[in-house]
């Protein structure tokens, strides 16, 4: 039966190793002058995050986080909506998508009334090119008058918040892609509405002769409105496509059903919105129903299906006493269930809101982005200048002032540093997702790129290579009474499945009603066992070296001649019960235990398909090496990659070891004991079901406690950085190919047009984000395994 885990730990429980994520500078290299959380200071919420339930946030600057929605300070993007909680059934979520459908509504509207006005503009100016007798059907200067009309609309109103934005990025000096496109729209607006109203202030050099023979500065309207149509069509398709990149997250979402069936005192049922359930209720889940809330068989039985959160296609038998968790879906039978976790507290609001942070963080391979991008519009504007000067002073072309002037506003147009920006943070948006789908939630983008960077897997036992739900086989037979209620008290207070077994066997062979026992001065001592004070008497329960160390020599041999190292056993592990016979006197030997935790079904597959990969696999477990070399075994691990009898210290030890080494480490457990490791690796990865502290330390988490996972978790980390290297290369080529081309290589090696030039460069920059953003979307499609 597969566990869900409660994915985040408390604060105090979380080891702090790992370093701090770098935050972005800002776009195109400026200092940070803008706060790490602009939107704390609006919302009124303390520094580092905005606690308001709607968050908006920069696809290209996921630090940047506001309460209401606008443009990214630092690059001009607008600003995408980001859900953070599961909502009270489906339809709740339903109005961040309206909200941002009416914005693409908005978007949509505003570029069909560009394109309206744009063409006839275009016909005006460019008719001729294809045999239209323009100029019998109005003369030259009624045609520039009446383009000036058609063009201010699309400038000053549909094209309103691109010069806003170039706007703003003069002040504080945030130079983006804005910058650029407002630049050239307004310097070719400004120079054609010059030309027209007062054409003698152009220089003659400028002039072209009209079919009349008069001789007129020429005009950019079309190539205003044309670039401003077509950078609206590029923001249509690119929010259309970012909505695709969060679908992962809102199909999460809707897993929760809109109301749940709750049982009255009388039996009698209700049908209630989730929003009015609460922990204790008694709950009804019916066949084919979606489990509205994480909870507790309470009565019947059925087989669930949680597919949607763990990635395992075999629906899960449950009985009464087990776990389920809101968001499954029950199979054909029906059960009654106990609420115990409703709204942010259940798995699947936790898990969305892990899915979403690890959305807004950054990979380290985003500052060679970073470092491109804060050359590029300074670059950009230098490219421009030389293009202008190059035709001026070296063409002998007699329009070659209008030639360098168009070439120069053609580099600016076609210039997208948001397509360097956007390479990566697409791709490990979408990548979050998809690895949420798999049962793989990622902690940030960091972990993504680390995961792609592993070469060695480092796995605990316990409840990894083996089921984790162990059980007692065998026994010294001694424990009775009282004794067995004071070892069974200890144990409650630990949380280790070895701790759950020992107190299954002594709840069968012991009535423990009757006894009441006080524990105090419990203390869990990690890769040993557990020690307390019962009553005045002394307890200690772990392993025989733990017992030898906090204890008087116990020789169990003599205690038990048939004892736990008579055992021919390999694959048990043993536990063994040290309890003072009187409060304040010594320590005595009690009991010892036989454990047996089967080895999963899966473990061989699992190790062999992370060799596939190319994969060094190890094991350590604080187990005895008999045990560790006998599942090693049956998992298909060389002995010389066991090692065993290893203390929480020695694991994390291990690890430094091997990175010393220069080994990219992925450290695999679900224990108290592996926390440390798990944080010092460069990649810590905990089984799902395991202790909340190993979940807190962990970079990923497997949440379905699947081995199998593994693999699945190194194939996402790989396939994301791929995407994301294909990415900044498409953005780094477009515009190295771009650039030139604009600057007249078209003109002066194709003869292209000089007035068709800016036209095609705002043609080719809106599409550039909408390539990057589409090859990010085929990782929704990745074969993970």
């Amino acid at each position: 039966m597969s566990s869900l885990p409660v994915v985040d730990a408390p604060p105090a429980a979380q080891p702090a190793a790992k370093p701090p994520k770098k935050a972005c500078g800002s776009c195109c290299g400026a200092d940070d002058g803008v706060p790490e959380n602009p939107a704390a200071g609006l919302a009124g919420a303390p520094p580092g995050r905005v606690t308001s339930g709607r968050v908006w946030t920069c696809p290209m600057h996921p630090e940047v986080e506001r309460s209401e929605p606008g443009d990214c300070p630092k690059c001009g993007m607008d600003l995408e909506l980001i859900e953070e909680s599961v909502p009270h059934g489906p339809g709740d979520g339903h109005g961040h998508g309206d909200e941002s459908a009416g914005e693409l509504a908005a978007v949509t509207r505003r570029f069909w009334i560009a394109t309206a006005l744009a063409v006839p503009v275009m016909i005006l100016a460019m008719g001729h090119m294809v045999g239209l007798p323009i100029d019998d059907w109005i003369s030259p200067t009624a045609n520039r008058w009446l383009q000036l009309a058609l063009a201010l609309p699309v400038v000053l109103w549909a094209g309103w918040s691109i010069l806003e934005r170039g706007v703003k990025s003069l002040w504080p000096m945030r130079p983006n892609m804005f910058t650029l496109i407002g630049l050239g729209v307004a310097a070719a607006t400004i120079y054609s509405v010059i030309a027209t109203a007062v054409p003698g202030a152009i220089p003659e050099a400028f002039g072209e002769s009209g079919h009349d023979g008069s001789v007129l500065p020429p005009v950019y309207f079309e190539a205003a409105v044309t670039i401003v149509a077509l950078v609206l069509l590029g923001q249509v398709l690119e929010r259309r496509a970012r909505r695709r990149t969060g679908d992962a997250i809102r199909d999460l979402m809707n897993l929760a059903p809109a109301t749940a069936r709750r049982v009255g005192e009388d039996g009698r049922e209700e049908e209630v919105p989730l929003s009015e359930v609460h922990p204790g209720d008694l709950l009804r889940v019916v066949s084919g129903a979606a489990v509205p809330v994480d909870g507790t068989v309470a009565e019947g039985g059925s087989h669930v299906d949680e597919s949607m959160l763990t990635g395992e296609p075999a629906p899960v038998r449950k009985e009464p006493g087990d776990a389920v968790t809101g968001g499954t879906v029950n199979g054909s039978g029906s059960f009654t269930m106990t609420a115990e976790r409703v709204g942010a507290d259940t798995v699947l609001a936790r898990i969305v809101t892990l899915v979403a942070e690890a959305r807004r963080s950054r990979a380290p391979v985003q500052d060679l982005a970073d470092r491109v991008a804060a050359w590029f519009v300074p670059a950009v504007v230098l490219a421009a200048v030389l293009s202008f000067a190059g035709w001026s002073l070296l063409s002998d072309r007699p329009d070659r002032l209008a030639v360098g002037a168009v070439s120069a506003l053609s580099v600016l147009i076609i210039a997208c540093p948001c397509a360097l920006g956007l390479a990566i943070p697409m791709s490990v948006t979408v990548g979050v997702g998809r690895g949420a789908k798999a049962g793989v939630l990622v902690r940030d983008a960091a972990a993504l790129q680390a995961l792609s960077e592993v070469d060695t897997v480092l796995l605990d036992k316990t409840g990894t290579l083996t089921e984790g739900k162990p059980r007692v086989v065998g026994s010294g037979n001694n424990l009775q009474g009282e004794t067995a209620a004071i070892v069974a008290a200890v144990e409650r207070r630990s949380e280790h499945p070895l701790a759950m077994a020992l107190i299954r066997e002594l709840e069968e062979e012991t009535d423990l009603n009757q006894y009441a026992p006080t524990v105090e001065a419990f203390e869990n001592h990690p890769g040993g066992g557990v020690s307390a004070v019962v009553d005045g008497r002394r307890v200690l329960i772990g392993s025989e070296r733990f017992i030898q160390e906090k204890a008087d020599a116990i020789q169990w041999s003599e205690y038990d001649p048939n004892g736990p190292e008579q055992s021919r056993n390999e694959s048990l592990s043993f536990v063994y019960a040290a309890v003072a016979a009187t409060p304040g006197g010594p320590l005595g030997p009690a009991d010892w235990f036989e454990v047996n935790d089967p080895i999963r079904p899966d473990a061989a597959e699992s190790v062999a398909a992370l060799r596939v990969l190319g994969l060094s696999v190890r094991m350590m477990t604080g187990d005895r090496l008999r045990a560790a070399e006998w599942v090693g075994k049956a998992a298909g691990i060389e002995l010389a990659d066991i090692r065993a009898d290893m203390l929480p210290k020695d694991k994390h030890d291990a690890v430094l070891v091997l990175q010393r080494q220069e080994h990219k480490v992925m450290m695999v457990g679900d224990g108290v004991n592996d926390a440390p490791a798990l944080a010092a690796a460069d990649v810590g990865c905990a089984i799902g079901g395991g202790a909340d502290v190993a979940i807190g330390a962990a970079d990923v988490t497997l949440v379905g406690g699947d081995v199998a996972a593994i693999a699945r978790a190194v194939r996402l980390g790989r396939a994301v950085m791929r995407n994301a290297k294909q990415n900044l290369a498409l953005a780094l080529v477009y515009n190295a190919c771009a650039i030139p081309a604009a600057a007249g290589l078209l003109t002066a090696l194709f003869g292209v047009p000089l007035s068709v030039v800016p036209m095609l460069a705002a043609a080719a920059m809106a599409f550039s984000d909408v390539s990057v953003i589409g090859n990010a979307l085929r990782l929704r499609g990745a074969k993970l395994g």
